[in-house]
């Protein structure tokens, strides 16, 4: 099991919005990130700085080809496309990124 944490901007005109969205969020988004091995999956805002930080466990043994499967559902494109004007990338995320990814400097279970 992996453990991941991922950082980015929410918009201040889009919070509420983006808080709507995933207070309902679609059972075929859910169910596409179970398939994908994705389990405990959180995202949390803080505010003033509005910063949306998620983690979550990846339980599979190929996160690239789960994450590949996940971004060609059509259902998860259309709730990302919903999704992503809400959010606003870090300009230091790596190239390639949406969410920037942070290393786990400490865990303790």
């Amino acid at each position: 099991m992996q453990r991941i944490g991922m950082v980015i901007g929410v918009r201040p005109e889009k919070i509420e919005e983006y808080k709507r969205l995933h207070a309902a969020v679609w059972p075929e988004v859910l169910s596409m990130i179970s398939a994908c091995n994705i389990r405990n999956y959180s995202i949390f805002l803080k505010e003033p700085e509005n910063l949306l930080f998620s983690f979550f466990e990846y339980h599979g043994t190929d996160y690239a080809a789960d994450m590949a499967k996940m971004a060609a559902d059509p259902k998860t494109q259309e709730w990302w496309s919903v999704c992503i004007p809400c959010q606003e990338p870090l300009a230091s995320r790596k190239e390639g990124e949406w969410w920037a990814q942070m290393p786990e400097v400490f865990f303790h279970a």
